[in-house]
């Protein structure tokens, strides 16, 4: 029987791909305005290309999401962690704003003043709550099925280690620590250690969530940096 971690991963390797692009250090036209994202454009109706893998995944997610008890479930990130922003870098390779040459950005950066309020994105538990290398203050959260999101570059953090949080919870604030040129939130995705693309999982309602589980496109690799 397929497990939670193997629906995820079919997830990752099922071909609906959005495609990483390039960004700068500064916000281009690559990085438009996360409320230019339309996402009353992605309908109940799966990928017309791919309807019968589409739909034969989310069933599968869905009974496990049933069967599994409730400790052990996936939550899907499926919110802004940010309620007022714009998104000034993007997933994938850029030119790096403190270290310079082309590097991966293995999250996005979403600009907005010190001190706005960052929220939860899924239901979870808190693993790391600290100054964590050149992330900063920073928070990580576990969603079961090794899925996880962090959260860098935070001014202040409010949750501890070891607790959970539920989906629109503040955890910190936005700040500037870390290997940082400004305010703003650091944001990543990551399935079985490796980063994907967080911007389908930035969206509200069930089908969006259950889209944005069969695009999710990895190739960033698992280390510890931005």
């Amino acid at each position: 029987m397929i497990t939670k971690r193997a629906s995820l991963a079919l997830a990752v390797s099922a071909g609906f791909g959005i495609a990483a692009a390039p960004a700068q250090a500064q916000e281009t036209n690559a990085a438009a305005a996360v409320g230019a994202i339309d996402m009353s454009k992605v309908t109940d109706a799966a990928p017309k290309g791919d309807d019968a893998q589409f739909q034969q995944l989310f069933a599968q997610w869905d009974q496990l999401d049933r069967d599994t008890p409730a400790a052990a479930r996936v939550s899907v990130p499926s919110r802004m962690p940010l309620d007022d922003t714009r998104l000034t870098s993007d997933f994938g390779m850029r030119t790096h704003p403190v270290l310079g040459g082309r590097r991966s950005h293995k999250g996005v950066d979403l600009a907005a003043p010190t001190g706005t309020p960052i929220y939860a994105t899924a239901d979870g538990y808190v693993s790391k709550a600290e100054w964590f290398s050149s992330y900063g203050k920073y928070v990580s959260i576990e969603h079961g099925a090794n899925l996880q999101t962090r959260f860098a570059h935070m001014s202040g953090i409010t949750v501890k280690a070891g607790t959970r949080v539920k989906k629109g919870d503040i955890i910190g604030y936005v700040g500037s620590t870390g290997r940082s040129t400004g305010p703003h939130l650091h944001y990543e995705v990551r399935i079985d250690g490796r980063a994907v693309n967080p911007v389908p999982y930035m969206v509200e309602s069930e089908a969006q969530r259950a889209f944005a589980l069969a695009t999710g496109t990895g190739g960033q690799g698992d280390g510890d940096e931005e």
